[in-house]
């Protein structure tokens, strides 16, 4: 009973630093940081602007999300304990389909100053629209199979095992959102009557034409729905639940409630279901149509609950970590 009191509150630590990197993901990860500030001065010095907004901004926001996700698989392949020849080749198709996204995208939008998504006005734009499609979907495969062995394998303590397998099965559901883009909307199809084909097949927005107002960077229309936010929660998911297992790691060197797995675990089990319920909260507020910028008063109220449900289970989670815990430290 002492010795397993004394392993139970023993303090976590972080993941050893990994001896080495999945190369290609990391190479690829920094040419597209070293990209950024290449995008950054195209946005500053090129004036040209593609459906309302600067053309180097869609190539800026890929390089620097893209980089990230690159990263953070070249991190978690790095934790496989089984088949680790089947996840390098996993990574290195993650990191050719990136490498050739990126390459499209600067083709299509800066190179040719073209529409990329939902462009088919042309066999040029055709071609390109559906390589780029068929490379996206070559990715997910890829990082499904990624997901399923580390599904089985074991690396870290619980926590962060389960911080892993949530936040790729997390990104592999929010890669998928993108698919509600491509739905024809009513001005497309008149415009297909009009052309007698189709010339665009989908949408970033809800209820509004691509290209009007939006945030600063993101673009995220601020007059209507915008599929594109819960799509980019999703695929960073693949970051932002591996940081709360992460953290508190961190945090469990001052607070002993926290250095138990099994509470850990909990709490990172908590963290990534409301992070699938805001994916699933502002998807649902961009299907009807509203702006992230104007929530109306259901979308408030689903925040409110949201936000509620969070605070309160993780609270109950803490109070009884901190209840064993005082248990343990007396039995001691």
């Amino acid at each position: 009973m002492t010795i397993l009191t004394a392993r139970q509150n023993a303090v976590p630590t972080l993941p050893d630093r990994p001896a080495r990197l999945h190369r290609p993901l990391l190479w690829v990860a920094i040419a597209l940081a070293a990209l950024v500030p290449v995008t950054i001065g195209g946005a500053l010095f090129d004036d040209r602007i593609l459906l309302g907004h600067p053309i180097w901004m869609k190539p800026l926001k890929f390089a620097i999300s893209l980089a990230l996700y690159c990263g953070t698989l070249a991190w978690m392949l790095t934790l496989q304990k089984r088949a680790r020849r089947l996840g390098w080749w996993m990574g290195t198709i993650v990191a050719i389909g990136v490498a050739a996204e990126m390459v499209l995208i600067i083709g299509q939008v800066v190179v040719r100053g073209r529409q990329l998504h939902f462009n088919v006005s042309t066999p040029a734009d055709q071609l390109i629209h559906n390589i780029m499609a068929s490379t996206i979907y070559l990715v997910w495969a890829a990082v499904l199979v990624i997901a399923i062995q580390l599904l089985f394998d074991k690396p870290g303590d619980r926590a962060l095992r389960w911080s892993i397998r949530l936040a790729l099965g997390t990104t592999l559901a929010g890669m998928l959102l993108g698919n509600l883009m491509f739905r024809v909307t009513p001005s497309q199809e008149r415009e297909a009557a009009a052309a007698g084909q189709q010339l665009h097949l989908g949408s970033h927005g809800v209820g509004v034409e691509d290209g009007g107002p939006g945030l600063p960077i993101t673009g995220w229309s601020t007059q209507g729905g915008d599929l594109r936010i819960g799509h980019f929660l999703g695929v960073h998911a693949l970051q932002a639940i591996p940081l709360v297992a992460l953290g508190l790691v961190l945090l469990a060197r001052r607070f002993p409630a926290l250095r138990p797995e099994g509470a850990r675990t909990v709490l990172v089990t908590v963290a990534a279901a409301s992070y699938a319920g805001l994916i699933w909260l502002v998807t649902w507020q961009a299907e009807r149509g509203e702006s992230i910028a104007h929530p109306g008063g259901a979308t408030l109220i689903a925040t409110g609950c949201w936000l509620g449900a969070t605070i309160s289970l993780s609270l109950l989670v803490l109070f009884r970590a901190r209840r064993t815990t005082l248990v343990s430290t007396r039995i001691r």
